[in-house]
């Protein structure tokens, strides 16, 4: 059986990235290695990640693209929340930026788009409604 358990986002730097989650989302950490370099903070059932950048250099010989703060990545992190907007304003205060402003989908979940301190896009959104 494969069981999908954890994202490893790599980040210039591991400790504030750290800060920023734990401010932002009240996530506790699980693990941090001596060196820093990598750390995981536990977010309900999946273990969400950070590995410093240099770490990624040293694992992926054939490279990676970094996260840009201008342009969002291809990808995002998806939380579910009881409030957005409550939500949103903890990560302003923590460091994040507004990348999209809450909405109203068709199907009634209410959604918003954020950054983390690095530039990774974090979508934050109310549960799916039930058919």
């Amino acid at each position: 059986m494969i069981q999908y358990r954890y994202t490893i986002l790599y980040v210039a730097e591991v400790e504030a990235t750290l800060q920023f989650y734990e401010k932002a989302f009240g996530f506790q950490r699980r693990f941090c290695t001596p060196e820093g370099d990598y750390a995981e903070l536990q977010s309900g059932e999946t273990t969400l990640a950070f590995a410093a950048e240099a770490l990624a250099a040293s694992n992926l010989s054939k490279g990676y693209v970094r996260v840009n703060k201008e342009k969002a990545f291809g990808i995002e992190l998806g939380f579910v929340v009881e409030e957005v907007e409550h939500a949103v304003e903890r990560v302003l205060e923590a460091g994040g930026t507004l990348y999209e402003a809450t909405k109203v989908k068709p199907w009634g979940q209410t959604v918003a788009y954020v950054t983390d301190c690095n530039g990774f896009l974090i979508e934050l959104c109310t549960a799916m409604p039930s058919i």
